[in-house]
């Protein structure tokens, strides 16, 4: 079995690199998203850059009237622009800083997060030179500050979300005041007070949204480790199926007795039939026996628990009891002898209790199997030789399948090696 962990991707098993530890992961997360965010404001104001010039001139009669000069859509433009040509400068820094393992350091987020969500006062800053302050106060610039506040989610920071709000919330009340003609506030304090509260309590909620996107990406890579923990333990030899039940089990998996029906198979005369090819062509020879002998025993539930050579253990009612061990079993027996083409192969099968669990240390584990009934499913396999047959099994293979046992015929009692008493055999095929 190789020593690497194996995912599935299709039809197919590929090797996975270890797990880099949560924190590590987490904080690339993160920065991935921040870059996302970056991508998504650079992309706005670019689309703004295109957008207000154009809507300027369709509404020019009214943008003329309002603003007096085009100057301040080319200053606005402008800023757009360099806005979009910041945004991306820093997310290719921040790439590098990433590929070299580094993250940046909170104050520089919180620097960053300051002049981000002042964007829109920079703007209003602008407007009011030309337009009444109770008009741009009430405006297009301040919903802005609301486009900051969500697209803060993605710094998956609780603190940076409500410190976005909280700048949002103060500038756009330091702007109101200072803006207050005659002495008198647009709306009054009570209109200015509740709309900052407004900014400052959106943050918060961007704030508790980011915490559970956070805790979202911790349990998906936890749950990720598990499976990793799973196949490392198992091999690649594990369907689907069975990772899936075996990560609602936990992939301890401590010793215990269970009623099992091991299969071995052995491609037949294996030494003269690859005397005379080459090396390539013996792996091609193994890959396609064994390729389909896996596919074979996943689908009727079973588990490949090692490779010898030119034949594989395998077992079914373990790890996962189905009720149906030995049915499973004759039926994957069956399909194996019908299936492979082009090679003798034999097959034997017994029933019995096991000991079965994983052994081995934390940095490698090994499902495994043991008990008499191992080496008594070796032995009849190898009585196929004696017999000319494909298929053999026990009679407690037999009596325990049921209607699945088929025209299993009997073919009596033979004495093996490592066993006293005879035991009853059946040819399946």
């Amino acid at each position: 079995m190789p020593p690497a962990n194996f995912l599935r991707r299709g039809e197919k098993y590929i090797a996975i690199l270890p797990s880099v530890n949560y924190e590590g992961h987490l904080a690339r997360e993160i920065f991935e998203s921040e870059r996302l965010r970056m991508a998504a404001l650079a992309a706005l104001f670019g689309l703004l850059a295109m957008v207000f010039p154009a809507v300027a001139w369709v509404f020019r009669e009214e943008y003329e009237r309002t603003f007096h000069s085009w100057a301040t859509i080319a200053s606005l433009i402008a800023i757009s622009l360099a806005l979009v040509a910041y945004w991306l400068l820093v997310r290719a820094l921040l790439a590098r800083l990433l590929a070299r393992g580094v993250t940046p350091p909170a104050p520089v987020r919180y620097l960053n997060a300051l002049i981000e969500t002042s964007v829109p006062s920079l703007l209003i800053l602008i407007a009011v030179r030309h337009v009444d302050p109770a008009v741009v106060l009430q405006g297009p610039p301040v919903l802005l500050y609301g486009v900051f506040i969500v697209l803060s989610t993605l710094r998956l920071e609780f603190w940076l979300s409500l410190f976005t709000g909280a700048v949002a919330a103060a500038e756009f009340a330091a702007l109101s005041l200072g803006y207050a003609v005659g002495g008198e506030v647009t709306g009054g304090y009570g209109f200015i007070a509740m709309k900052s509260l407004m900014l400052l309590l959106a943050g918060a909620a961007a704030g508790f949204v980011a915490v559970q996107l956070r805790r979202r990406i911790g349990r998906a890579f936890r749950a990720q480790q598990e499976r990793e923990r799973v196949i490392s333990a198992f091999g690649q030899q594990v369907s689907p199926q069975v990772v899936d039940e075996l990560l609602r089990q936990g992939p301890e998996m401590p010793s215990r007795r269970s009623f099992v029906c091991v299969m071995f198979m052995d491609i037949r005369n294996f030494t003269p039939l690859v005397e005379h090819r080459s090396p390539e062509e013996i792996v091609a020879l193994q890959n396609e026996v064994f390729g389909a002998a896996i596919e074979v025993v996943n689908r009727h539930h079973g588990l490949i628990n090692q490779f010898l050579g030119d034949g594989f253990m395998a077992t079914f009612g373990a790890p996962i009891a189905s009720g149906a061990a030995c049915a499973d079993a004759l039926a994957a027996a069956r399909e194996l002898a019908a299936r492979i083409d082009g090679v003798r192969i034999g097959v034997g099968l017994h029933a019995g209790e096991a000991v079965t669990g994983n052994i081995g240390s934390a940095e490698r584990r090994q499902y495994s199997i043991t008990g008499n009934v191992v080496i008594l499913a070796s032995r009849i396999e190898q009585l196929n030789k004696e017999l000319g047959s494909s298929v053999l099994a026990s009679r407690e293979v037999i009596e325990r399948a049921g209607s699945a046992a088929g025209d299993a015929a009997p073919l009596g009692a033979f004495h093996v090696k490592g066993r006293e008493a005879a035991i009853e055999i059946y040819k399946v095929a």
